[in-house]
């Protein structure tokens, strides 16, 4: 019997890995408010002195140097297992893919700071290398040779694939997500406040389908009533063994 298990994770799966939340009691934005202009879409595009704010405050967050924990990897082990048939994350620390799930499974509907790109033609970059060079690049900008501007640079403004406040959501991310949640076995959603729009409303879209969902928080949401079955424990515990006691359950069937 195969399990088709969605699981929809928000910051507290990454704060076991050294990574502060940005909304909960202690989060960074509710100590300091004043830091959310770092992924204000505005202020990146039209004032130098906060583009290069915003690229030296990713570097030296914590988001960009943390490695990925016991909860990330248990969730490596259930794709392992075959019963992950999706992960949306509202978490844009790319711990997902640093732990090893398959990247074809996972959705960043809050972008990622693993890549960047030019917001003008558009070229990738690994932020790494970004990253590498901003003592002496501050404010980078893109050095692809236009042959159509006789191999001139680009020189259009590089930004992390991280959604900023004012931009679209990823195009598609929140349609694939829904349909999966909606078709699935289950939903689990760790780590989330559910708080945040677009993301939350997979919850009461799988609810509406039918499908049982888990809600694993240390604290409650709005979206408690809908859940299947409450979980109010340190998800680097409680995560690991919710993996093994279902591949066990559903691994013995199949």
């Amino acid at each position: 019997m195969s399990r088709s298990i969605v699981v929809l994770t928000g910051a507290g799966i990454s704060t076991s890995a050294g990574i502060p939340d940005f909304r909960g009691p202690d989060g960074v934005w509710t100590k300091h408010p004043e830091q959310t202009s770092v992924y204000d879409i505005d202020a990146f595009l039209y004032n130098q002195k906060a583009r290069e704010y915003s690229w030296r405050w990713q570097k030296e967050s914590p988001v960009w140097n943390a490695q990925p924990g016991i909860a990330h990897k248990a969730l490596v082990d259930l794709e392992n297992a075959g019963m992950l048939s999706l992960l949306a994350t509202q978490n844009f620390d790319a711990l997902h893919e640093k732990a090893g799930n398959n990247p074809d499974l996972i959705v960043n509907l809050h972008g990622t700071i693993g890549t960047s790109h030019c917001m003008s033609c558009h070229a990738k970059y690994d932020t790494a290398d970004i990253m590498a060079r901003l003592d002496h690049e501050p404010d980078p900008h893109c050095r692809r040779k236009l042959p159509y501007k006789s191999n001139m640079p680009c020189n259009g403004l590089i930004k992390t694939d991280v959604v900023y406040f004012g931009e679209a959501l990823p195009e598609g991310a929140m349609e694939r997500s829904m349909s999966a949640a909606a078709k699935a076995d289950e939903l689990w959603v760790i780590g989330s406040t559910l708080e945040v729009f677009p993301a939350a409303s997979i919850v009461p879209v799988a609810a509406q389908a039918g499908v049982p969902i888990t809600i694993m928080n240390m604290g409650s949401t709005q979206y408690d009533r809908l859940a299947t079955n409450l979980i109010h424990e340190d998800i680097a515990v409680a995560l690991p063994r919710l993996v093994e006691e279902t591949m066990q359950r559903y691994g013995n069937q199949q």
